[in-house]
């Protein structure tokens, strides 16, 4: 009989660990709903014709899954505002998944905004009406415990750069908030992008200091913003790099799509401004 060298084992054991990696199945499942809570970024990734909501879909529609969206994204919207709404934005749709993206405006907003925990709240940062606001900590563990109690699986995202400058001080302070998302969902056993990693690889691997990389204005993504953040939303989906691969080749539609939407964004603005140099007073959006 034959027998293995014991110096195989280890080779056997990482194809072994290769294998089922490459073939793990996707989580979600046609039919389900996937549901994006967010902030304008969120809010953008469903408007923007590719934005990255709707690469996530298009993503997993080029992979043979048939996913429907339920955007959720506000501008503007932090912690509190976001556990405020669950239930009639997320919830009650009956989602099977969640998507959160929060954070940057919880750090952004200085002191209107949401403090990380107690001691924060405490340390005279904030404007007179922080204790309505509770805790980044408080609130966030409040959204994750309700969808799962409602049956809904969530994911978490790391939140996005705070300007590109990865020294800047907003980033500084938004440090905390996403080592708490990594703490909870590894404590939850929840699925996690970390989108934060993924930026700061780009930046530095592009090292482009003067020049957008990822966003339109710091914070906002641009198209290869977009794709970044829809590329680890689909990891932490459960696709492999085949799959992933299969996903990228079907944006380039939407990108050209998208080229359009920002060209008659810029007009819009550009018609506005027109205006407001003339006195006369910009047109109601609709």
């Amino acid at each position: 009989m034959k027998t293995f060298s014991s110096s195989l084992l280890p080779i056997l054991a990482a194809a072994l660990l290769t294998h089922s990696a490459s073939h793990a199945e996707i989580a979600v499942k046609s039919g389900e709903k996937i549901a994006f809570l967010g902030d304008s970024i969120t809010q953008g990734g469903w408007s923007n014709p590719a934005g990255y909501v709707r690469l996530v879909i298009a993503g997993l529609e080029a992979n043979g899954v048939h996913a429907e969206p339920v955007p959720a994204g506000i501008s503007g919207h932090k912690s509190d505002q976001m556990l405020a709404r669950l239930d009639k934005d997320v919830l009650s749709k009956k989602p099977q998944w969640m998507t959160l993206s929060c954070g940057v405006n919880d750090v952004w907003h200085g002191p209107r905004g949401v403090p990380l925990d107690e001691a924060m709240a405490k340390s005279g940062t904030y404007d007179d009406k922080v204790a309505t606001r509770g805790t980044y900590k408080k609130n966030i563990t409040a959204i994750i415990d309700q969808a799962v109690a409602a049956g809904v699986k969530p994911v978490m995202l790391t939140a996005t750069v705070i300007h590109e400058n990865l020294n800047s001080n907003e980033n500084a302070l938004l440090a905390p908030y996403n080592n708490f998302l990594r703490q909870l969902a590894r404590e939850k056993g929840v699925p996690m992008a970390d989108l934060y990693a993924m930026f700061e690889t780009r930046l530095k691997a592009e090292n482009k200091p003067n020049v957008k990389v990822l966003t339109s204005d710091g914070v906002h993504m641009n198209t290869e913003g977009n794709k970044l953040m829809a590329t680890g939303v689909l990891k932490a989906f459960g696709l492999n790099e085949a799959e992933l691969d299969k996903a990228k080749a079907s944006w380039s539609a939407l990108e050209t799509a998208a080229v359009e939407f920002t060209k008659k964004q810029a007009e819009a603005r550009a018609k506005a401004a027109a205006e407001k140099a003339k006195g006369k007073p910009a047109p109601n959006k609709k």
